[in-house]
């Protein structure tokens, strides 16, 4: 596995417009919410749903790539966890359609760039740790 600053760099080569990262600052966070929330509805074993085995996965990668942003993911991804459960399915679904909108928007408006993740499905994991990356700035470029 790459390491996270090559990851990030790749990942922000397909995100270099104002508008792109607007809407990826805002459709990322309502995806995962909204995942999270839908995959809270799937038991896959006594007590564990569908929604914490990926935040489980989700977590080794982060781990592995930056402890740091790995353990703040983690407490993000537990907020979600129990606010996506507590929000109606209907709401998930529609929030998880915009997300999805606001990135394709994104890309083919102001980016006219494919999208990272068709290049590499890690991405889809990347895409959430360098959100919160730019926020709070822990991993340098």
């Amino acid at each position: 596995m790459r390491d996270i600053s090559s990851l990030f760099a790749d990942y922000a080569s397909h995100h270099q417009t104002r508008g792109n990262k607007w809407f990826h600052r805002f459709g990322i966070p309502m995806i995962m919410l909204s995942l999270i929330g839908m995959l809270a509805r799937l038991p896959v074993a006594p007590h564990v749903d569908a929604a914490i085995l990926l935040i489980v996965l989700a977590e080794i990668v982060y781990a592995i790539l930056d402890w740091r942003l790995g353990a703040i993911m983690l407490l993000i991804s537990a907020a979600f966890y129990y606010a996506g459960a507590a929000l109606p399915f209907w709401i998930n679904v529609v929030l998880f359609v915009v997300g999805w909108i606001f990135q394709f928007v994104g890309h083919s408006v102001y980016e006219k760039r494919q999208p990272a993740f068709l290049t590499n499905a890690l991405h889809l994991l990347v895409g959430p740790l360098w959100i919160l990356n730019d926020v709070i700035h822990v991993v340098r470029p």
